[in-house]
């Protein structure tokens, strides 16, 4: 289940005035006073996800601009919109917005995905190194952890031991990789992700098991807003 907000700065501002921490705090303030209250200090997954602010350009006052957030937990998302109804106005860091609206929306699923951000997987944990297609040239590793992570979360989610044989996608068609610069309190963050024109499934036999990923995200740092996916015809 996902929403989409729209909304108008009240200021000019550069584009880069927000950034994925900025949208993670805000997404959390939502949740305050209500069942969710304790979401941010959970362990485990989050089990949710967001786009980019769209379109990806400055900050102009009067012009509207878009995001949307994601997650298999329909109470989660019915939580958000509620809030966000009680608001006239909300602040994105410094910046003060006027909310348009705010819907909920089950989109399509479709055997065909294409990232909305980029899916990011480590390497090596304990020295937070992240996953380079450039650096190692080694897809198999890419395929490998994608799966087990996907396993990982949605056996999480719905206490199961589900698993099944053969890749995630059945097809990949590559776009870039990008290094995304997150900003926490005064601290510089730089983080390895890629990005896919396609991802396919041939035989969708599981389709809950898709949609969950859809919801959720893949890879990991989805709550940070990476592995973000649109089903796509």
């Amino acid at each position: 289940m996902r929403l989409i907000l729209k909304f108008i700065p009240e200021n000019d501002s550069h584009y880069d005035s927000v950034n994925k921490h900025t949208i993670q705090g805000f997404i959390y303030s939502l949740l305050n006073d209500t069942g969710y209250s304790n979401y941010h200090d959970s362990g485990g997954f989050k089990y949710f996800s967001y786009s980019n602010i769209f379109p990806v350009s400055d900050f102009k006052k009067g012009e509207i601009k878009n995001l949307i957030i994601s997650s298999p937990k329909p109470g989660f998302i019915r939580t958000l919109v509620s809030s966000l109804e009680s608001k006239e106005h909300f602040y994105l860091g410094k910046l003060r917005m006027k909310r348009v609206n705010s819907k909920p929306f089950n989109p399509t699923l479709t055997s065909r995905f294409i990232t909305s951000t980029p899916i990011v997987l480590h390497d090596d944990n304990r020295k937070n190194h992240y996953y380079s297609l450039k650096n190692t040239n080694d897809f198999s590793f890419f395929l490998e952890r994608l799966k087990d992570n996907s396993l990982k979360k949605y056996n999480a989610y719905y206490n199961l031991n589900y698993h099944f044989d053969g890749n995630l996608f059945d097809r990949f068609e590559y776009d870039r990789e990008v290094a995304v610069r997150v900003k926490k309190a005064d601290n510089m963050f730089l983080i390895i992700g890629t990005l896919w024109k396609n991802l396919e499934k041939f035989n969708m036999d599981d389709k809950r098991f898709y949609r969950f990923l859809m919801d959720c995200g893949l890879g990991e740092k989805n709550s940070l807003g990476f592995g973000m996916i649109n089903s796509v015809g």
